[in-house]
């Protein structure tokens, strides 16, 4: 059995690799790809997002555009985050493939999600790798729809250290509201994915050899975003080994098919919405001690081998070419 996904997603380089992953990988039933405001601006990441399925034959896949911008916060908090290094941006406003062909759905990503949510006869899985501000307002306008989730798989936040600020990841930071929301609104199973794991699961410049050499359209653009994720990292984004980089979003979506990608442990995570200096950390109780309930599975190891065969598998597969 095929298991049905929907992929939240604030497409840069990161992003695309796991929309590749889902769209083609056999035992994953891709069924739409709704997009928020984050890496780069709201018609950006649908531009990108419609660029990757194009690219990967994939047009079938729908796109429904999300929020533009968080739900409590007007105007995008930090806007200079948009305003890069260009030796060190790793995403840019359009990724380095053809533009794209298909257009996005007129039915917006809130909508799309309330109306499948609330009529499935089957288990959906969420994955939301960019900011949550679709995934709030869609528990804001209907909390049962949590019931229809079987799993909610998010990349985000961090314990031992943050990447937009010493506190907070990204996606977290972007719109901390909408996080507090969705790590308070009971899913049955909450998956975290925070940057303590995805630091672990590097792909090298000798993976990316290996993807172009595939052949396949998907091995190829998934060789080329990757390098570019390295170049920014050689360039200072970031301290990692030599060479290699991180690929957060698609350890989300490798962790579908391949749960052992990832370690993980029962935590309650909790959000700082107000905190001068940490707003948006991922607070995560680890005392043996612990107060309140378990509320998530917290990933704190990942294993770059099983990431890199996954992706080496699935892009060298019929349906990559």
């Amino acid at each position: 059995m095929t298991r049905k996904v929907i992929l939240d997603v604030d497409t840069g380089t990161d992003d695309a690799v796991a929309i590749m992953l889902g769209a083609l990988h056999p035992d994953l039933d891709l069924a739409a790809v709704t997009t928020v405001n984050g890496n780069v601006p709201l018609s950006a990441t649908t531009a990108n997002t419609l660029r990757v399925l194009d690219a990967i034959g994939r047009p079938d896949i729908p796109v429904h555009p999300g929020l533009a911008h968080p739900i409590a916060r007007r105007g995008f908090p930090g806007q200079t985050h948009f305003e890069r290094d260009s030796e060190r941006d790793m995403h840019g406003s359009a990724l380095p493939l053809p533009a794209p062909v298909t257009a996005a759905r007129d039915e917006s990503a809130v909508e799309f999600l309330l109306h499948t949510l609330r009529d499935t006869t089957e288990p959906v899985t969420l994955v939301p790798v960019g900011p949550l501000s679709n995934i709030a307002t869609v528990l804001a306008a209907d909390p049962g729809v949590r019931d229809a989730v079987d799993e909610i798989v998010i990349m985000g936040g961090a314990h031992a250290y943050g990447n937009v600020t010493p506190s907070a990841e990204f996606n977290i930071w972007t719109d901390p509201e909408a996080a507090a929301m969705v790590f308070s609104a009971g899913f049955p199973r909450l998956t975290l994915v925070p940057l303590d794991a995805t630091h672990q699961a590097l792909v090298t410049r000798a993976d990316c050899a290996k993807l172009a050499g595939l052949g396949t359209a998907a091995g190829r653009a998934a060789a080329d975003l990757i390098t570019r994720r390295i170049d920014a990292y050689s360039a200072g984004h970031g301290v990692h080994a030599p060479d290699s980089a991180p690929v957060h979003d698609a350890v989300c979506v490798a962790y579908l098919v391949r749960p052992e990608v990832i370690t993980t442990r029962p935590v309650r995570v909790e959000v700082e919405t107000t905190g001068a200096l940490t707003v948006g950390r991922t607070v995560m109780d680890l005392r043996p001690n612990a107060t309140g309930e378990p509320n998530a599975s917290v990933a704190f190891g990942a294993r770059a081998e099983v990431l890199t065969e996954l992706l080496l598998d699935t892009f060298s597969g019929p349906a990559a070419r």
